[in-house]
């Protein structure tokens, strides 16, 4: 005989065990067993009045918004209704079947106001790193830096052009986004006053930085990107330094998508991690981008080996002797020519941070190789910067295996990126404002941490090998 199931709902009693309904293989489980957010509650005492009702658990939204990144749930309101639904999610956001789910809107006010103040956001990151680091994922001998760029929410045809006044409206009546431009604004004003800003410029000058081409009205923070053969477009930076041994990412930050901002948060991130892990790496792995000299320094000075390409203009495509045609002495202080003539500087330093070599006039006039050399000058001048040294070793280091090892690894963080766009759908951002950059990076970061580190945990182990009798 065919059964048939009742229609009707309406069971008074039930016996239902949540846990029991969550497979034992669930990622949920597999996240749960590895995040530890004790600690939330008695750091974020500070910054909750002692009176008045009840806040949402703050663990609670932590744990939602780890969902919502792992399983590339974009939206706090859908997030709010797949907690709603699904048995798994209530599982691990500690949730009973017959609790309410908190109002998407509690989200924003949290983020802005207590996670920010209290850098929750970076605390619960750097738990997920430590969790990496003990457990052996993080060999901490190399790493490999890179930034992505990541499309702003922001309508691009609601845009005004940088040299242009703009009539921002009032604070109180400004978007946050907008706020939160001018009071970066209102604080650069303020370093330049005193003197202590820093353009970051790649050979130490003091150059103030060119207005922006384009700026947002929505999203003023958000930098104007024309790329060849591409649409412009409004976009952030991610940055990702990752250890090279599995790919952990032990540092992100979400920044303005700007080549100086890049090398500074560098330095930034590096610095954090030692001061956070007590890791500093033996060599860094990355693009032309860092191979500004100013970055090369940096990394020299403190003993990191830069397996960084060069970024050097000096090339010529007129068909003349560059400056990799002319030979150092460093002993010396000379520059030699390819006729075997020498260059000498006054040791007057220019535009804050060059030294200029000058030929004599004599040599050049009677040289062979005068049109090949400096056909429009009477001496060859060849510049060179303070930090040039440091240009010298990596150029160096780029003729070794050992470069080429780096160059091979520094492909897991592309992967990295690659995952954070196609699985993570982190190809355009949700949240405006730099602060909202920020936060979906560091949040993208954490879910890809948990998601490599349970998938090593939870590996089975290798099958036996059976000896043949």
């Amino acid at each position: 005989m065919m059964g048939r199931r009742q229609q009707g709902q309406g069971q008074f009693f039930y016996s239902f065990d949540l846990d029991e309904v969550v497979p034992p293989d669930h990622l949920v489980r597999q996240i749960n067993d590895v995040l530890d957010l004790d600690w939330v509650h008695k750091e974020l005492a500070p910054y909750y009045s002692h009176t008045g009702r009840p806040s949402i658990d703050p663990v609670l939204m932590i744990r939602m918004l780890i969902v919502g990144y792992v399983f590339a749930i974009r939206s706090e309101r859908q997030l709010c209704s797949e907690v709603q639904v699904n048995l798994a999610y209530r599982w691990f956001c500690k949730l009973g079947i017959e609790d309410g789910i908190p109002d998407h809107s509690v989200f924003s006010r949290a983020r802005h106001e207590r996670f920010r103040q209290s850098d929750t956001l970076r605390r619960v990151f750097e738990g997920v790193v430590a969790k990496c680091i003990a457990v052996g994922l993080v060999g901490g001998e190399g790493f490999s830096i890179d930034a992505s760029l990541i499309k702003a929410d922001v309508d691009k045809k609601k845009r005004v052009a940088g040299d242009q006044p703009i009539a921002w409206p009032k604070p109180e009546d400004a978007s946050r986004a907008v706020r939160e431009y001018l009071a970066a604004l209102d604080v650069a004003s303020r370093d330049e006053d005193r003197g202590g800003g820093d353009d970051g410029a790649p050979s130490g000058g003091s150059d103030r930085s060119k207005p922006p081409k384009e700026v947002s009205l929505t999203d003023p923070q958000a930098a104007w990107v024309a790329r060849k053969n591409t649409d412009p477009f409004f976009a952030y930076d991610a940055n990702y330094l990752i250890d090279n041994k599995v790919g952990i990412i032990v540092d992100a930050e979400g920044t303005r998508a700007n080549r100086k901002v890049e090398i500074a948060i560098t330095e930034t991130m590096i610095e954090r991690v030692q001061d956070r892990f007590d890791l500093q790496p033996h060599r860094l792995a990355g693009d032309t981008v860092y191979g500004a000299v100013r970055m090369l320094k940096w990394l020299v000075d403190r003993q990191i080996t830069p397996h960084i390409p060069v970024w050097d203009k000096s090339a010529r495509s007129d068909g003349t002797f560059s400056r990799a045609d002319f030979v150092f002495d460093p002993s010396r202080n000379v520059y030699t020519c390819p006729n075997g003539k020498l260059l000498h500087t006054t040791g007057t330093v220019i535009d804050g941070g060059t030294l200029r070599y000058r030929a004599s006039k004599l040599d050049c006039d009677g040289c062979t190789f005068k049109m090949q050399c400096c056909p429009n000058t009477p001496a060859r001048q060849i510049p060179r910067d303070l930090h040039e040294d440091a240009r010298d070793v990596a150029r160096a280091l780029a003729k070794t295996e050992a470069f080429e090892q780096s160059r091979r690894e520094r492909k897991k963080v592309e992967m990295c990126f690659a995952h954070m766009k196609r699985i993570f759908r982190l190809d355009r951002l949700r949240l405006r404002g730099l602060s909202g950059a920020k936060d979906e990076v560091l949040l993208t970061a954490t879910a890809q941490n948990l998601r490599r580190l349970v998938k090593f945990l939870c590996r089975p182990p290798p099958a036996p090998v059976m000896c043949a009798a």
